[in-house]
């Protein structure tokens, strides 16, 4: 949820600015005795895991914003042991496995030795990542109180979200490099690290929400789209970066002209998606937290373009674009949010 583009590679999220069935009927429920984690303290997680989370998923109305944000710190950890740069690649696809099997069946005992067991051998060299995985078993408890239908979500989506990442890790080199072959590779990632994270908002969005209903076909339709449209924009800018670290996303076999006209297509699709959630009277929120990651991404696009890899919004630029969003809502039109 993602993006990637505040760790060690691309990888957005649906909400960058800059997807666990559940369990048996004994364990996937709140355990006895502990209380869900305070809406601060995973909000202290968000800020720091990720600046922009912090920012933009407290527009988002309630039970929403708590949904997201548990999602978003499940996403992270999966995340964070898929960038595992500190382990061998065997490691890598073990772990994953194992957090795949506690989302499948939470256990707090479990939580509690995986945690233990990533700090002993720490994945990454990031000190807000590394409290995120000691912090497994609150999270995976403050997962438990949600509602089962966003538990349902969550889970069903993050499940083949750390299934596409296992792929991905299992086709690197003992070195560690990846090079996408082909668009369709290209597109195969982005659908596991973020086309299923926009299908997972989209049905969060949805649920118990009854205006919006009517709109559930086409919302999920571009779902997907709108997810690989920011996944890749993360990965135009940071292709350089990337490459030296031996991950090379960009496909052999299709040029960066062709790269740079999908992501335009999608990001397209994306704006049409948050035009349609306007269209329904969708919680400002929600429409607020969808158009400025939309809006940021035309604009990264258009940078990357003129000044190539690397190249990146200022803070000035990133608070003007905001300050856009929030004039279009307040006068309730944001059609002319995308023409520029």
């Amino acid at each position: 949820m993602s993006q990637k583009s505040e760790s060690a590679r691309s990888r957005p999220s649906v909400v960058d600015a800059e997807s666990l069935p559940t369990g048996t009927a004994t364990t996937d429920q709140p355990h006895a005795g502990e209380a869900a984690p305070s809406a601060a303290r995973l909000q202290d997680l968000l800020v720091k895991t990720s600046r922009t989370f912090a920012l933009s998923i407290p527009v988002l109305p309630e039970p929403t914003r708590r949904e997201v944000t548990v999602a978003y710190l499940l996403f992270r950890i999966a995340d964070t042991l898929e960038d595992a740069t500190l382990w061998p690649r065997s490691t890598q696809l073990s772990e994953l496995n194992a957090l795949g099997r506690l989302l499948q069946q939470p256990e707090r005992v479990e939580a509690l030795e995986l945690s233990k067991r990533w700090l002993a051998r720490p994945p990454v060299d990031h000190a807000g990542y590394m409290e995120l995985l000691t912090q497994l078993p609150a999270v995976i408890e403050a997962y438990l109180h949600l509602s089962p239908a966003a538990r349902a979500e969550i889970g069903s989506h993050l499940a083949r979200t750390i299934d596409g990442m296992a792929s991905f890790v299992a086709q690197m080199d003992q070195n560690r490099n990846l090079q996408l072959r082909d668009r369709q590779a290209l597109q195969a990632y982005c659908y596991a690290v973020a086309g299923i994270v926009g299908e997972m908002l989209t049905e969060l969005f949805l649920l118990d929400r009854p205006s919006l209903r009517p709109a559930g076909p086409s919302l999920r339709a571009d779902a997907a789209r709108f997810g690989e449209a920011l996944q890749l924009v993360n990965i135009l800018k940071d292709s350089a970066s990337d490459a030296r670290e031996g991950r090379c996303y960009l496909p052999q076999e299709d040029s960066r002209a062709d790269v740079l006209d999908l992501a335009r297509d999608d990001l397209r699709t994306a704006a049409g998606y948050v035009s349609l959630l306007h269209a329904r009277q969708a919680p400002r929120g929600i429409v607020a937290f969808t158009a400025l990651p939309v809006l940021l991404a035309w604009a990264s696009l258009e940078r990357v373009e003129q000044s190539g890899a690397g190249a990146k919004l200022t803070r000035p630029e990133v608070a003007g674009l905001a300050q856009r969003l929030d004039d279009a809502l307040n006068r309730g039109d944001i059609d002319g949010l995308w023409e520029g």
